[in-house]
């Protein structure tokens, strides 16, 4: 297979400000010629392997990054926004890859449009009264939050190094740590039989736990009261620079920020990556060692892209039984389907079947791309007789090439079957699969009625 040439000049045209170069300098820097250096700013040229030497020599900069960018996951989303039926004609790979390296600014304004038509299609089939209030030229509150961690790699620098910070003077005792931070500010801290995790009242103040829930959860309810109380200005400023649209898409990124900034302090980066490196990647040795859940530590773990000092590149997911999405971030070239479930073929969904067991799946996506996926139930129970369980279950993965350094890989064979899946039925291009729901869009369909296979139709 021919090695795919990387266009990058949007990137490129970031590191640049960055560092505070005008284009002369920067080419200077990098032993080139401005014209040279304006065509790969451009994308009329695609980044030479000098030119990533000349970065991470001059500037110490992880060249990964360039291969990394928005580009690829916007390509991935304006494929599936295309495999709606509303659209009837197919758009070539090739040229979604140019709108996605050239023109990224309206590659975003159209998948806003998507999404306004989406929502549009859903309140009139529902008779929304309040279609007429919402306004249709926006995505949900929801849906851009979701797109803000999207597309900042789920890693916020500046809330990750507060965190991190904060860590540090604990001295590695959480509890110690919160029991002082409390104490200083007159808050006493109980428990109580209740569904509610967290309940903070700032004048009387008191801060109030479930009981129900595991130390872990009230240890990160605590972190997140913390990040509320003692660092609304970070938060604020991020979300500034973040330019929401609606007061309610600002409060729910406020609630993941300081959901971030919990699961940071619980697992401060550069000790939690050294720990995920030592202990190759083994999430219940890691759960015990930073006292945290699974979850918070598989969705960690694919939070670890800080520049000049990254971990493994892990995906991680957590879907619903009915196989919907409720989290996903991906540090790889997988990207899951933004519209709909995945892909049934996936071990995740097996999951729900095997509580407290994790099973290990070696799978290829239509791309040639191969990985190393792990699935694991993670159903929390409501803590009394009458109280519902919320089920879920979640995914982690990396390419099969690092596959030594996970724990998880020990045994399996490497070089053997590969379980084909995908990402959405209506964009994957597998021909012969067993669970295909809907026909792809880019595929000419045979129907033949007397000659029937497992799908009414061949592609």
């Amino acid at each position: 297979m021919a090695t795919r040439k990387l266009y990058a000049g949007a990137k490129l045209r970031e590191v640049r400000t960055r560092v505070g170069l005008t284009q002369t300098d920067f080419a200077a820097r990098l032993g080139m010629s401005l014209p040279y250096l304006n065509q790969m700013e451009n994308n009329n040229r695609p980044v030479s392997t000098t030119v990533l030497l000349a970065l991470a020599r001059e500037f110490g900069f992880d060249v990964t990054e360039l291969g990394a960018g928005d580009d690829e996951r916007l390509v991935s989303d304006m494929r599936e926004a295309l495999a709606d039926p509303v659209f009837s004609d197919a758009v070539p790979l090739a040229d979604l890859r140019l709108v996605g390296a050239n023109a990224p600014a309206l590659a975003r304004a159209f998948l806003g449009l998507h999404r306004a038509y989406r929502d549009g299609a859903e309140r009139l089939a529902s008779l929304d009264a309040a279609l007429g209030q919402s306004g249709l030229s926006a995505p949900s509150p929801w849906e851009e939050v979701r797109d803000f961690f999207h597309y900042c790699d789920n890693y916020v620098d500046a809330v990750d190094r507060a965190a991190e910070m904060l860590a540090a003077r604990m001295k590695g005792d959480i509890d110690a740590g919160l029991a002082r931070y409390w104490d200083n500010r007159n808050t006493r801290v109980t428990l109580a039989d209740s569904p509610r995790l967290r309940q903070h009242d700032l004048k009387a103040g008191t801060l109030v736990l479930s009981s129900r829930a595991s130390a872990a959860t009230n240890r990160f309810q605590q972190l997140h009261q913390v990040a509320l109380n003692s660092h609304a200005d970070l938060l604020d400023a991020t979300l500034d620079l973040a330019r929401f649209s609606s007061s309610d898409a600002r409060a729910i990124a406020r609630t993941g920020l300081a959901n971030y900034f919990a699961g940071a302090v619980l697992m401060p980066y550069e000790a939690f990556r050294t720990a995920a490196e030592d202990t190759r990647h083994d999430l219940e040795r890691l759960a015990r060692r930073f006292g945290a859940s699974l979850e918070q530590v598989a969705h960690r773990l694919s939070t670890l892209q800080r520049t000049g000092a990254k971990g493994l590149p892990f995906f991680f997911v957590r879907v619903d039984q009915a196989g919907q999405i409720t989290k996903r971030h991906s540090a790889t070239r997988l990207q899951f389907a933004r519209f709909g479930g995945a892909c049934p073929l996936w071990n995740v969904h097996a999951a729900f079947a095997t509580p407290g067991q994790f099973l290990r799946q070696l799978a290829e996506t239509p791309d040639g791309v191969r990985y190393l996926c792990l699935a694991r139930d993670i159903s929390a129970p409501g803590g009394s007789f009458d109280a519902p369980v919320r089920r879920h279950a979640m995914a982690l993965g990396c390419e099969v090439r690092h596959a030594p350094r996970v724990v998880y890989a020990d045994g399996l064979d490497l070089s053997g079957r590969f379980e084909p899946i995908g990402v959405s039925c209506r964009i994957c291009e597998r021909v012969n699969c067993h669970q295909r729901a809907v026909p792809p869009l880019e595929r000419p369909l045979t129907i033949d009625p007397n000659d029937r296979g497992v799908l009414p139709y061949d592609l």
